[in-house]
């Protein structure tokens, strides 16, 4: 079973365990995920680039990882196999030619 899976199973079984998926529906998956979100940004407010608690880190970005991965299973969704999709989309709208070194949205070229 790859790592991924296993990741899954184990956040599967601890929602379970507890009688959360009752709460999990996709809005709220998705506000938990923007929340979560908003708390990574806010280790960053005020501070330098790099100037942030690498503990926070993780506990922040393990919680939207968390949260879009219970998203994904409730929808059945192969995260490696959408994630590769979205790459393949980008990079028709990002070819190499125009958006190497390049900050400009794919429309702006």
């Amino acid at each position: 079973m790859s790592d991924l899976k296993e990741t899954i199973k184990k956040l599967i079984e601890f929602r379970n365990e507890r009688d959360w998926e009752q709460f999990h529906n996709s809005k709220d998956l998705a506000l938990a995920i923007s929340i979560e979100a908003s708390e990574l940004l806010e280790l960053f407010l005020w501070k330098g680039n790099e100037d942030f608690k690498m503990e926070k880190l993780e506990d922040e970005l393990a919680d939207i990882f968390s949260f879009a991965l219970l998203l994904a299973e409730k929808h059945n969704l192969d995260v490696s196999e959408i994630v590769e999709k979205k790459i393949l989309k980008n990079s028709q709208k990002y070819p190499v030619s125009k958006a190497k070194g390049n900050s400009k949205k794919y429309n702006e070229f």
